[in-house]
């Protein structure tokens, strides 16, 4: 029967900070999949045995980051799992965790603007694997010096950004201390040909000697000071024109009446 079993297609890696899932295609009905994970020195491994899932995490077998993997996607039946006979299978591209996973956002631990220094503070992303105390490795532990961090900043409400690079965590750059400043971080690797750069931080904003020309923008201003005025003319003009009437009407009822 496996001669009839539809084979995988569409298999793709999806990989942050090493955290590795494999998924293809199409949802299985009457038959089951199962993976096997082929490295180029280390024994192949299954996961995922007689799953109807289109989706295996096989973080777990590929921690020897700088290895290359490929994965097989085996057509089976429960019944034929013992068979001597091979079931259909389709073959993934190569994997090579160390130059295409992705590297995920940093976290800015903190951050000051102090004068013309603006200081920010990043920490590691962490990965899924561990120390021998269990404690998880960070991808600056798996990638050490070829890691680096980018910080890109920019006057607040401008579109002008500059950048800095550092192979630590605290970055210092020179700033023009009676603006604010907004910035993002993410990692980078210089050594890839592909994937060099990682995904953003949140983007954070400092707000020292801000004032609310800087919050709102100088068309609002314009605004409230087009009302002020308005109001004002108001104010004026409107008594003038009661008085007028008042007096019309007080002229009024001194004239005699017509007949009398």
């Amino acid at each position: 029967g496996y001669a009839e079993l539809p084979t995988a297609v569409n298999i793709t890696w999806s990989s942050i900070n090493f955290k590795t899932i494999l998924q293809w295609q199409p949802k299985p009905s009457g038959y089951f999949y199962t993976v096997e994970i082929h490295g180029q020195t280390s024994d192949t491994k299954k996961k995922c045995i007689l799953t109807t899932e289109t989706e295996c995490d096989v973080t777990d077998v590929l921690r020897d980051v700088q290895q290359t993997y490929t994965a097989h996607v085996l057509s089976v039946t429960a019944a034929g799992m013992d068979d001597f006979e091979e079931p259909p299978f389709a073959v993934s591209e190569k994997f090579t965790p160390y130059t295409q996973t992705v590297i995920g956002k940093p976290e800015i631990k903190n951050y000051t603007q102090k004068g013309s220094k603006l200081n920010v503070v990043i920490k590691d992303p962490l990965t899924p694997y561990t120390f021998p105390n269990g404690s998880f490795q960070s991808i600056q532990d798996i990638f050490q010096h070829d890691l680096e961090y980018k910080l890109y900043y920019w006057k607040d409400q401008s579109s002008g950004k500059k950048d800095a690079t550092t192979k630590s965590h605290t970055f210092e750059v020179s700033i023009d201390s009676t603006k604010n400043y907004c910035f993002y971080v993410q990692g980078i690797i210089p050594s890839r040909k592909e994937n060099r750069s990682g995904q953003e931080s949140t983007v954070l904003c400092t707000s020292v000697g801000r004032n609310i020309l800087d919050e709102y923008g100088a068309e609002v201003f314009i605004i409230i000071a087009v009302i002020a005025v308005a109001v004002i003319t108001l104010a004026i003009v409107l008594p003038v024109i009661l008085c007028k009437r008042k007096k019309a009407r007080a002229a009024r009822e001194k004239e005699p009446l017509n007949g009398v």
